[in-house]
C-alpha cells in the first residue's frame, strides 16, 4: 500500500474485511510509514478472520471496533482489542492456562471512535475506550479512559489538555451532528466550517 508520498491515505471502509470492524463515510488512515493494511497493522488482537475460527473455538463474544464518520487516523495508530484479555489480574497467576482461559476473559466492551476524531501518529487506544465526537489525541498518546466530545488529550496515560471549543459551542455542534448531513449539504456549508461554530449554527438554523 506504500506510495511515493506521506500524504497518501486510504478510506478504511474500503479496506476492512473483518466482520468485527465498522467504519463510516470519509474516515481514513495514513499507512505511508507503516507500509501495510489497516487490519494488519492498526488493529491488534481482534477476532473475526477465518483463520481465527479455524484455530480456536471462541467461547466468548468478540468485541468490535466501531469507527464513525470523517475521522483522521495517522500512521501507526494502534487499536488494542479485547482478544488478549485472557490475563485475569484477580487470578493467582496471570498465565493463560488453557483449562481455565474461558474464565480469565473479561470483556471491556466495544472500542468506539466517534465522528470527526483525529488520532495522532502512533497513538494507542486501549480496549473498550470510547472517544467522543470531535476529539483529538496527540501523537504517541496511550488512551486508557473514555474521552468526552471535542476534547484534546495527550500523554501516557492520556490526560485532558483542553477543550477545542466553549461548552456552548460544543452543545451546538452536538445538536447539529453535521457528519450526518448529506454530502451536498456538507459541501454547501463548508464556507462556514472556516468561520466558526456559531456561524455554522446560524446557517444550519436558517
Amino acid at each position: 500500500m506504500k506510495k511515493n508520498h506521506w500524504f497518501y491515505t486510504k478510506l478504511i471502509k474500503d479496506e476492512i474485511t473483518n466482520e468485527n470492524i465498522e467504519a463510516g463515510v470519509g474516515s481514513y488512515y495514513s499507512g505511508y510509514y507503516q507500509d501495510g493494511k489497516f487490519e494488519d497493522h492498526n488493529v491488534r488482537y481482534l477476532y473475526g478472520t477465518p483463520k481465527d475460527k479455524e484455530l480456536s473455538k471462541i467461547r466468548w463474544t468478540p468485541d468490535k471496533l466501531k469507527i464513525g464518520k470523517y475521522n483522521s487516523i495517522a500512521s501507526g495508530v494502534v487499536f488494542m482489542m479485547g482478544g488478549n484479555s485472557t490475563h485475569n489480574l484477580k487470578f493467582v497467576s496471570v498465565y493463560p492456562f488453557p483449562e481455565i482461559i474461558e474464565d480469565a476473559y473479561e470483556s471491556r466492551g466495544d472500542t468506539i471512535i466517534g465522528n470527526d476524531v483525529w488520532l495522532g501518529m502512533e497513538a494507542m487506544i486501549m480496549p473498550g475506550v470510547k472517544i467522543g465526537h470531535g476529539s483529538v489525541v496527540a501523537a504517541r498518546s496511550v488512551v486508557t479512559k473514555d474521552i468526552p466530545p471535542y476534547t484534546i488529550v495527550g500523554g501516557n496515560p492520556a490526560k485532558v489538555i483542553r477543550k477545542r471549543f466553549s461548552y456552548e459551542e460544543i452543545e451546538m455542534l452536538l445538536e447539529m451532528n453535521w457528519w450526518n448531513w448529506s454530502p451536498k449539504e456538507i459541501n454547501l456549508a463548508l464556507p462556514y466550517f472556516k468561520t466558526g461554530v456559531k456561524e455554522l449554527y446560524k446557517y444550519w438554523k436558517q
